[in-house]
């Protein structure tokens, strides 16, 4: 029975994750996960107490390492000196967004769920805290700014998001489109070098 308790889950873990991926998680209907794992409705509330729980198997721990590594790369910014901030943008900004992605592709079908699948669920809102967490970020970059004399332009807030919302799209757009994983972590360099750029000009640094 231990031997075999591991392998039922396993089985359940991938029937929702083919079912959630082809229907999303609205659609995805349980009883298919049930029949399609080979198991019946009890054995599945044995490991599971919901549909959402199973979902929640499925991209939660992937979810946790990204938005913690990426609250992470936020404050370690923030201790940098403030000369050392301006020096730094552009290669923390890069190496967070090249850490993440090729994260990202080593679990493929967690963010899939994640980014197109997820409605209706806690994780629904995954790329709006994203870019919570950057307009945060930004706002506290621009206080060091005006604090070293640099003549900050102000940006409407609805400015600000659309270009917020904008950048983590097309920041995951490799992935959505089954780039490979090389050209995927070309495209984030230029990504991240066409975005840098513009953020300068509208700041006026």
């Amino acid at each position: 029975m231990e031997q075999r308790a591991p392998k039922t889950r396993e089985k359940i873990l991938e029937s929702g994750q083919r079912e959630f991926l082809d229907k999303g998680f609205l659609r995805a209907s349980l009883r298919m996960i049930v029949r399609e794992a080979g198991v019946t409705t009890g054995a599945f509330y044995g490991y599971f107490s919901s549909k959402e729980a199973l979902f929640d198997a499925l991209v939660e721990k992937e979810e946790t390492f990204f938005m913690t590594r990426f609250i992470q790369a936020q404050k370690a910014f923030t201790l940098l000196e403030p000369q050392e901030q301006t020096r730094q943008l552009g290669d923390v900004s890069r190496n967070c967004m090249l850490e993440l992605m090729d994260y990202m592709y080593s679990h493929r079908q967690a963010f899939l769920l994640l980014l197109t699948k997820a409605e209706g669920t806690k994780h629904q809102d995954f790329v709006h805290r994203l870019v919570e967490i950057e307009a945060e970020g930004t706002h506290r970059y621009l206080d060091v700014l005006a604090k070293l004399g640099s003549p900050v332009q102000s940006m409407a807030p609805w400015l600000e998001h659309v270009l917020l919302s904008g950048m983590f799209s097309a920041y995951f757009e490799p992935l959505l489109h089954d780039v490979g994983r090389e050209e995927a972590m070309d495209m984030v360099k230029q990504i991240q070098a066409f975005y840098l750029a513009g953020w300068k000009q509208l700041m006026g640094v």
